[in-house]
């Protein structure tokens, strides 16, 4: 599907759809109510890919939205691509390899890999015959990326890679990995940030599952690098840029999380109301009684506010305008994963008993409605971040 991109013309009204945006979110929901909770539901719980819902979205054009057309993407740009992800979350069927192969992985090689790069990988992950997946994420580095020890050492016509990752989605459905390592600094003989792309077949890369109490089709890895050698046109980019390719993934990383969040918190709220219409208490719907009316009604003006910074946040991305879109997608990523624990818990306390039933599916979500909170940024950094760059407090980290 190609679709006309987010300019800066639309960021002064970055909360009405335009008539493409219009059929895109609809050709969404519908495919995403095809699909639907029990499908993804019951993958989660036995192991299964949603690889049927994936074929789907990636036959219709949808999960290469925000590439440029060149390389076989939409020629759109992220706030199409959250659009998508919102309408299938709110159905019950977010797609997570969504965040991590198109916005994250397809972002950075757009933008700053080589033009033999780009044409090695955008046409795949943007056609969604092939998947990205993204490894930053260390077991003592956390949310400190400074801290980060996986190096990557030249050997003359390529790199030896060691280290480890921890936290890594998809890697068993993914046919690379972006890998942030630090390498020496020619210049300087500091170690300096910089991405590789990895296939995951590469010798030397070991995959270890994590077990996880949040039920997804998509599982969490642990990675090993065991001296494990990729050629030099593994680096993407020239190596200088890696701190800026960095943030031109993870800026939209953030506001597509919050998108798929969003969705969620959409889909929990729309069951709570639904069940408040028609279950009967002392002859008339709950619905009417203000003490599960009014929280209900929270949860919505909330969910709208987050949705208006999430359209902030993705039309600053498409509009080039980094330094702005970094503060909105924080923003958009701590609102976003504050309703979707809230209104999932509000909808289980308006089911009451039934909220914990397999039959209604929301005791399930509890437990990935938190994960916004703490993935792919804890809303403690979020709010050090706030402190520190929006209102100039002293950096308390």
């Amino acid at each position: 599907m190609t679709t006309k991109a987010t300019t800066a013309a639309d960021i002064a009204n970055p909360i009405v759809d335009t008539d493409e945006q219009a059929q895109l979110r609809e050709l969404a929901r519908d495919v995403g109510r095809k699909y639907g909770f029990e499908y993804v539901a019951n993958a989660s719980k036995t192991g299964a890919k949603t690889t049927e819902l994936w074929n789907e979205i990636a036959e219709l054009g949808l999960v290469g939205l925000n590439l440029p057309t060149e390389y076989g993407g939409g020629g759109a740009g992220l706030t199409e691509l959250c659009i998508a992800q919102e309408e299938l979350s709110a159905a019950g069927a977010g797609v997570l390899m969504l965040v991590v192969s198109p916005a994250i992985n397809g972002s950075i090689i757009a933008q700053y890999g080589t033009e033999e790069q780009k044409q090695r990988y955008l046409p795949g992950i943007a056609s969604g015959e092939k998947i990205a997946a993204f490894a930053i994420t260390e077991p003592d580095a956390g949310s400190n990326s400074h801290a980060i020890t996986t190096t990557a050492t030249s050997d003359g016509d390529g790199y030896i890679i060691r280290g480890q990752k921890t936290y890594i989605s998809g890697v068993d459905q993914a046919d690379w990995v972006l890998v942030v390592a630090r390498l020496s600094d020619a210049r300087t003989g500091n170690l300096q940030p910089a991405l590789f792309m990895v296939p995951t077949d590469t010798p030397g890369l070991q995959a270890t599952e994590i077990e996880m109490e949040v039920r997804l089709p998509e599982q969490q890895f642990q990675l090993f690098f065991d001296d494990m050698r990729v050629p030099a046109d593994a680096l993407i980019g020239d190596g200088d840029t890696a701190l800026t390719m960095l943030f031109a993934g993870l800026n939209p990383e953030r506001v597509i999380a919050s998108a798929m969040a969003l969705g969620n918190a959409r889909y929990a709220i729309g069951k709570a109301v639904d069940y408040a219409k028609e279950r009967q208490v002392w002859g008339k719907p709950i619905g009417a009684h203000q003490g599960l009316a009014h929280p209900l009604a929270q949860c919505q003006i909330e969910l709208e506010l987050a949705r208006l910074m999430m359209r902030k946040a993705a039309a600053l991305v498409d509009a080039g305008r980094d330094a702005e879109a970094g503060e909105a997608a924080n923003m958009a990523k701590y609102a976003s994963g504050e309703i979707s624990a809230k209104a999932v818990d509000q909808a289980i306390q308006t089911l009451g008993g039934n909220g914990l039933s397999t039959e209604y599916g929301l005791a399930g979500m509890l437990a990935a409605s938190r994960l916004p909170r703490v993935a792919p940024v804890s809303r403690e950094m979020i709010l050090n971040f706030v402190a520190q760059h929006s209102l100039g407090l002293p950096r308390s980290y």
